[in-house]
């Protein structure tokens, strides 16, 4: 069963050429908290967990903080620290709600992506730190686009945050959420973005990642063919590749995942309400 904690709306405008969305505050593990800058914090740096937070303006002109909550959070009183240009620092608490993700068994053939040998190992050492350098990029924009579109049309296979069991064996979470669809459907940006990395990854297959600002990365996985390069940049609904059915997988989909300051959460929340309720999941499909 889904939980979906909803404590704070704001609406956030991004650029003239792009639409509005009404951002939830969902302050759950996987999910974010949008907390109000005070007047004498503007303009302001902000952080959590010692990482940068996105900051940007809501309808009203005032500054907001946008944070990614890890999987792992714990709920309970959580701070934001915050930093404006005199110097001064105040520490805004937040509460964080629990929520129990489902779990999912998954049977995968291919015994070598489960238990990868020790030829693997080496190669999947070396793509989990630049997969994990690129989730913790950072870039200075002030022109943020919060509002997204899904970045390929089909059913959701697989939830975000599903407790992972591959072949039995316990495995994480699930990071993002999979999108069904046939091989060779395009996948679209679903915001403006610079192309941080490419690749063919053990796991993920031919992966890309998008760089959207402040910490905002989007990922690619699992597909076909890969049609944009590193440091390109790239407009909404730009064609980014085509789905695929690379890595570690049972069928053809896309996995599209979220990092918001280097946490992991559910794209969903990135997309208009109704969109939200018309993606709920089907058979699994990892």
């Amino acid at each position: 069963m889904t939980l979906r904690l909803l404590i704070l709306s704001v609406l956030l405008l991004a650029s003239a050429g792009s639409h509005a969305l009404t951002l939830d505050s969902t302050p759950v593990p996987g999910g974010i908290a949008v907390i109000t800058l005070p007047a004498d914090a503007e303009p302001a740096t902000a952080r959590y967990r010692d990482r940068k937070v996105l900051v940007t303006r809501n309808e009203n002109n005032d500054y907001i903080a946008v944070i990614g909550l890890p999987l792992a959070s714990e709920p309970g009183r959580h701070y934001l620290k915050v930093k404006n240009t005199s110097g001064k620092t105040q520490n805004l608490g937040f509460q964080v709600a629990d929520k129990a993700y489902e779990e999912q068994h998954i049977t995968i053939k291919d015994k070598r992506k489960v238990n990868p040998e020790k030829r693997d190992m080496e190669r999947i050492t070396r793509e989990s730190k630049q997969i994990k350098s690129a989730l913790r990029h950072w870039s200075q924009q002030d022109d943020i686009t919060l509002a997204f579109e899904k970045p390929v049309e089909g059913p959701t296979s697989s939830p975000f945050g599903l407790r992972r069991f591959f072949n039995e064996q316990a495995r994480n979470p699930h990071s993002g959420l999979d999108i069904a669809a046939p091989e060779g459907t395009p996948i679209r940006a679903p915001a403006p973005g610079t192309v941080i990395e490419t690749g063919d990854f053990f796991f993920n297959g031919n992966t890309v990642l998008l760089d959207h600002g402040q910490g905002l990365v989007t990922m690619y996985c699992h597909m076909n063919k890969i049609d944009v390069t590193p440091g390109q940049s790239v407009d909404s609904g730009e064609i980014l590749g085509e789905v695929g059915m690379t890595g570690r997988v049972t069928g053809p989909h896309l996995h599209w995942g979220v990092s918001l300051n280097d946490a992991r959460i559910d794209p969903l929340l990135f997309l208009p309400a109704e969109q939200q309720a018309a993606n709920q999941p089907n058979e699994a499909t990892p």
